[in-house]
């Protein structure tokens, strides 16, 4: 359990610097890539990869808060029911 607890606290930091600006474009790049197109199984691969991810933030945060893991662990099956295979969305830890 602890373990799962500092993976959960490592994928904090890892979202956390993922999200940091990478600073400006250069000046050879456009304002506005162009977007391949996509077919409507990757779009909803996409958008299920990003609910999947919101849900393991959350799960993160809830971690961080100092909620006890087992709440925190029941939030996030709730949050991945019906989205991914496994009780935590898909995503394993080594024990």
């Amino acid at each position: 359990m602890k373990r799962l607890i500092w993976n959960l606290r490592s994928l904090v930091a890892v979202l956390a610097i993922a999200a940091m600006p990478t600073g400006a474009q250069s000046p050879a790049a456009p304002a506005t890539a162009i977007a391949p197109k996509l077919s409507e199984h990757v779009k909803s691969d996409i958008e299920r990869h990003r609910a999947m991810a919101q849900a393991h933030e959350a799960a993160a945060r809830c971690l961080l808060a100092g909620q006890a893991e087992a709440v925190c662990l029941k939030a996030l099956q709730v949050a991945c029911k019906g989205l991914a295979i496994g009780k935590y969305c898909g995503m394993r830890h080594e024990h």
